[in-house]
């Protein structure tokens, strides 16, 4: 099996892109700490699985880096794999001329800045691996820009950054970072506008060279492709999985 006894961490497991990571992780052998707020979403999760372990918890939150390393000692006795989903949008889009600050902090503080702490807290469980990897989820919006969606769209080029920067300063230590550009992928986060709005999933379906929206099973291969031996060359890198919506003009 591809993950034999290889260990993960996985934040946002609830459902979306973390949940399909995790199943398929376990699937080719992994032991999973799975971390999220949603408990309902986590114990549904854990039901598929003997091999995952759950652990409630904002990551955002004071000291929750250091809670999610010492559970995944505790319930894994370590950390091979370091997958950071968890991530939001803004509940309105706003210009950055309106934007309120308290919404631009909630944004970075889940999407950036959560990924370092937890990042640097895992760094030392990493070196002691003998396949350590980092995958970080970004998006398109790592590339591109979208009007009303500055704080979304600082955090997903800050991930870019902040992955090849540990692509450098772990590559001696035989770690891999590297982070996935998901397009419009079917999760919590698009339903809501999906719901609201009938021509979003029209627009993108036709926006795809391939006519479909992504499912979360196709950036869960994406992420099971990067933490395997047949990625061990590969750091630094982003890998694109949009169904080639951005090669549409």
């Amino acid at each position: 099996m591809i993950h034999a006894k290889k260990r993960a961490v996985i934040t946002g497991a609830a459902g979306g892109i973390g949940r399909a990571t995790a199943l398929r992780l376990v699937a080719e052998g992994a032991s999973v700490l799975a971390v999220d707020t949603n408990l309902g979403g986590l114990e549904s999760l854990q039901a598929e699985d003997n091999n995952i372990h759950i652990l409630v918890q904002d990551v955002a939150a004071d000291k929750a880096a250091q809670t999610i390393c010492e559970t995944a000692i505790m319930k894994l006795d370590g950390i091979d794999y370091l997958i950071n989903v968890a991530g939001v949008v803004s509940d309105k889009n706003s210009t950055i001329e309106s934007q309120s600050p308290s919404e631009w902090h909630r944004v970075l503080n889940i999407n950036l800045n959560a990924v370092f702490s937890i990042s640097q807290h895992a760094i030392p469980l990493l070196k002691k691996s003998q396949r350590g990897r980092i995958v970080n989820i970004g998006s398109i919006m790592s590339i591109l820009a979208g009007v009303g969606m500055g704080a979304y769209t600082a955090s997903k080029h800050a991930i870019a950054g902040i992955t090849k920067t540990l692509a450098l300063e772990l590559g001696g230590y035989g770690i891999t970072a590297n982070y996935i550009l998901p397009g419009a992928i079917v999760t919590g986060i698009t339903r809501p506008a999906m719901a609201a709005d009938p021509g979003f999933e029209k627009f993108w379906t036709n926006k795809s060279a391939l006519g479909r929206m992504g499912q979360p099973e196709d950036i869960a291969a994406g992420i099971n492709f990067l933490l395997s031996e047949d990625a061990a060359f590969i750091t630094g890198h982003g890998l694109t999985i949009d169904g080639g919506v951005m090669q549409s003009a």
